[in-house]
C-alpha cells in the first residue's frame, strides 16, 4: 500500500506552496505549522515531508525551531529536508527530531559526500532528491530548484543505485504546484529502470484517483501539498490508505 505524506514547506515562517518552483508565484497559507503537523496526525498521518525552503536556498537548514516544535509535540515521523550538506547538519537535525533527511543539492556538488551518509546513517534513513525541470531531457534542479545541473536524473540515479541507495524523492518540477496530475509515464520510467529503488512521487497530485494510480503503479510514497492546501483533497479521503493505529 503507497504511503501518503503531506508536504509542510516553510519560508520565513510562513506555509507556503510555488508553482512550477517559480518564487515569485509563492503562496503563504494561514497556517501554524504545528497545529497543520497534529492535524494531520489526528487524521492518522503517520510522516510528515518538512522542507525547509530559506535552508534550501542558503545552503544550510535554517527552520531548526519548526523542526523541533513538530518532533516535540507530536509523535510524527518527520522527514526533513533543505540545506542538508554536512555531516554536522545531519547531527543537528537529529538531535531536534528528524527521522529521515531528504538531501538534494549536496548529492549533485558532492556525490561521495551523499554515497558515504548512505553507508554511514543507514539507506533507511537517507533520501536522494532528484527534482527535474523537464520530464523529456530530466536536466536535475537544485539549490531550491534555482540552479541547474549538467547531469540528467537517470546518471544520477545510477551512479547512487550502485551505492547502496534504496529512496529517493523525485518531482517534475513543471507540473508542481498546478494540479494538472502526476507525471505518471515519468515515474513509470524510473521504477522500469531501476526496480529495486523506492519511488517517493512528488508533484501534481489532485485527489484521490491520482493516489491510486501510483498505488497501482507500485509507487512506494506520494508526497502531497497543494491539493491538500486549496481544499480538493480532504484528510478524510485518504482513510483507506492509513492504518489505524489501535
Amino acid at each position: 500500500m503507497i504511503q501518503v505524506i503531506p508536504s509542510i514547506a516553510i519560508r520565513k515562517g510562513n506555509v507556503v506552496k510555488m508553482r512550477k518552483g517559480d518564487p515569485t508565484s509563492e503562496k503563504a497559507y494561514d497556517e501554524n505549522p504545528l497545529d497543520l503537523a497534529k492535524r494531520f496526525e489526528d487524521h492518522g498521518i503517520e510522516v510528515v515531508h518538512l522542507v525547509d525552503l530559506d535552508g534550501a536556498e542558503k545552503g544550510s537548514p535554517v527552520n531548526w525551531h519548526v523542526l523541533e516544535a513538530i518532533a516535540g509535540h507530536t509523535d510524527l515521523k518527520i522527514d526533513f529536508t533543505g540545506g542538508i550538506s554536512t555531516d554536522g547538519d545531519i547531527s543537528k537535525a537529529y538531535e531536534y527530531g528528524a527521522d529521515y533527511i531528504t538531501a538534494a543539492s549536496v548529492a549533485v556538488t558532492d556525490p561521495e559526500l551523499f554515497a558515504s551518509w548512505i553507508i554511514s546513517y543507514g539507506r533507511e534513513k537517507m533520501t536522494l532528491g532528484a527534482d527535474v525541470i523537464n520530464r523529456e531531457t530530466k536536466e536535475l534542479l537544485f539549490r531550491g530548484w534555482q540552479r541547474r545541473s549538467q547531469l540528467t536524473l537517470f546518471e544520477h540515479l545510477d551512479y547512487f543505485y550502485s551505492r547502496g541507495l534504496k529512496y529517493v524523492k523525485s518531482t517534475d518540477v513543471s507540473r508542481d504546484g498546478v494540479l494538472e496530475g502526476p507525471a505518471f509515464d515519468f515515474y513509470k520510467e524510473i521504477i522500469d529502470t531501476f526496480p529495486e529503488i523506492c519511488v517517493l512521487a512528488s508533484g501534481g497530485v489532485r485527489g484521490l484517483d491520482d493516489i491510486k494510480r501510483l498505488n497501482d503503479m507500485g509507487i512506494f510514497a506520494v508526497i502531497f501539498g497543494k491539493a491538500f492546501y486549496e481544499g480538493v483533497l480532504k484528510l478524510t479521503d485518504l482513510e483507506q490508505f492509513l492504518v489505524k493505529k489501535v
